[in-house]
């Protein structure tokens, strides 16, 4: 096995999604760093994998971190894994590939699931451009602040939330974004009870409030509608556009508040022609 660490993405649910090359790998290394040992031993028992495993999770990473570096610096190969997905993604890990690099020890992808791709796949919103936000604050006035600062984002959300908040996280979404901002709730991937919902903010609000929902979800939002593009640009066009001629007030405004040319000539000829 070539010397370093190798970061193995395994199945978010069904365990027949570990790929040939992430079994080969885990079977391969000297040591596996798993989020959870017992989680991750019904894997390994599901496809005959015998390396040992260490736990590596959020309140032992520091600790884990210099006998890993250790090993990996010795030549030994070590696999990081999480208890489902790609590890780091909201999950630990970050420290040990931090000091792998650090240490010039080389890092390698096992790809594979990852949740918030597979909820993009399915949700039916765009995702061309998007932004990952992880899990929201758990308590809810610093959630509803972090909501608001997220509400005029152009591009798609992605979160996750456990069960036991989904409720009201999709309520302080539908009541900051509006409850007719289209969203998709998609949770229990690649499980029996699978489930996506496209609908909108306010309507799954209400469902998670009368259906208590099992297993993690990803909140798919979609993103803010553009804005008019005038803003200030509104101000300076009324003070100009009756002392100068409609192509010079138009190219001023545009230079003084940066507004998009296009709306702000649209307002100008509704001005003259008003």
């Amino acid at each position: 096995m070539t010397p370093g660490l190798y970061v193995v993405a395994t199945p978010l649910g069904n365990l027949q999604d570990l790929s040939p090359r992430a079994r080969e790998v885990l079977q391969s290394v000297a040591v596996i760093a798993a989020e959870d040992t017992r989680h991750s031993q019904i894997l390994c028992r599901q496809w005959d994998i015998r390396t040992a495993l260490v736990s590596v999770h959020d309140h032992n990473e520091r600790d884990r971190l210099e006998g890993l570096l250790a090993r990996l610096g010795a030549g030994e190969a070590i696999a990081l894994i999480s208890d489902a997905g790609t590890p780091l993604i909201s999950d630990p890990g970050y420290l040990l590939v931090r000091g792998a690099r650090a240490a010039g020890v080389p890092v390698y992808a096992v790809a594979g699931p990852s949740a918030v791709v597979a909820a993009l796949s399915v949700a039916g919103i765009p995702c061309d451009r998007f932004v990952f936000e992880g899990f929201p604050p758990a308590q809810a006035a610093a959630r509803r602040a972090y909501f608001e600062a997220l509400a005029s984002e152009p591009r798609t959300l992605v979160f996750y939330e456990s069960p036991h908040r989904l409720a009201a996280s999709l309520g302080d979404l539908s009541a900051t974004f509006g409850e007719q901002r289209e969203a998709a709730l998609v949770r229990e991937l690649t499980k029996r009870f699978e489930e996506g919902r496209l609908s909108t903010l306010g309507e799954l609000a209400a469902h998670a409030r009368a259906h208590t929902p099992r297993g993690e979800s990803v909140l798919v939002v979609r993103g803010a509608p553009p804005a008019s593009g005038i803003g200030e640009g509104e101000r300076v066009l009324a003070l100009l556009i009756d002392a100068l001629p409609l192509r010079q007030a138009v190219d001023l405004t545009v230079a003084i508040t940066g507004a998009s040319r296009k709306a702000i000539y649209a307002r100008a000829l509704e001005l003259k022609s008003s």
